[in-house]
């Protein structure tokens, strides 16, 4: 199909994405207008912030460039469950907390955020403190070179399944790295969250996001379903001649977290029964 039906195909599929686009281009207000408008009313997103933001100017004097992207994806401010700040490899906390410090006050409240950090030197309580007194979700990342701890800051979890970039674009399509073993780790990690992650930050785990792309074992729709199976959910069927294919909207797969609105929440405990 063409690519201009990609977005509307996949939310018949999926109720969540991640949009990656978002990190090289603060994109056109017009072009986000349309991914509101090509997704059905329970799909969600969560979006990158824009490099020029985390790694052109590491966090600093970003106000120009805050305020434009932030302009840029209001209007899907009722579908986002959260935003994604992706800090460089070479930003350490010393350097990147207190970067993160003078950010804070400048961040739009009306958003929930992530933070993806990839140096060992934040994994530490200085960080986490700094998080949860934010209310701000440290990302759990599969990646090459760093094992990031289960620390749960937030009411909710980030998980993401990057991999590395040793499979290239002609292989996907297909599963290359079995990460069953992996992904049980993580599906281990949630439940021990879900049970005790009010413990040290007082926070109640109410919304778990998780993401796979190609790169983590080489077809990320396929990664999500072996997920998705893991945790006791449905999995999901995207060839348009498959038989009984269901649109996921219409399934009990999907965890709301609707701001402001009056609908019930579902715990992780619900999908882990």
């Amino acid at each position: 199909m063409k690519n201009s039906k990609w977005l509307e195909f996949y939310s018949k599929v999926f109720d969540y994405v991640e949009i990656d686009s978002s990190f090289y281009n603060i994109p056109a207000i017009l072009t986000v207008k349309k991914w509101l408008k090509e997704t059905h009313d329970n799909f969600r997103f969560t979006a990158k912030f824009p490099k020029v933001i985390t790694h052109d100017k590491r966090l600093k004097n970003v106000d120009k460039e805050l305020d434009l992207f932030f302009k840029a994806i209001s209007p899907l401010y009722d579908k986002t469950l959260a935003l994604l700040i992706q800090l460089p490899p070479s930003l350490e906390i010393v350097e990147g907390l207190q970067r993160l410090r003078d950010l804070v006050h400048l961040l739009d409240n009306r958003f929930r955020y992530a933070v993806e950090v990839r140096h060992q030197s934040w994994f530490q309580d200085l960080a986490y403190n700094f998080f949860a007194n934010n209310n701000i979700c440290m990302v759990w990342s599969q990646i090459v070179g760093i094992r990031t701890p289960p620390i749960v800051t937030t009411d909710f979890l980030y998980l993401r399944f990057i991999g590395d970039r040793s499979l290239q674009e002609k292989d996907f399509g297909r599963i290359h790295k079995d990460r069953n073993p992996e992904m049980r780790k993580w599906v281990n990690r949630i439940k021990m969250a879900e049970r005790n992650c009010d413990v040290k930050f007082n926070k109640h785990l109410s919304l778990a996001i998780v993401a796979a792309n190609n790169h983590y074992a080489g077809f990320g729709p396929v990664s999500a379903n072996i997920f998705r199976k893991m945790v006791g959910l449905t999995e999901v069927a995207w060839d348009q001649k498959s038989k009984g294919q269901q649109d996921i909207r219409n399934s009990n797969s999907y965890v709301s977290y609707l701001k402001n609105k009056k609908k019930a929440q579902r715990t992780l405990t619900d999908f882990f029964q």
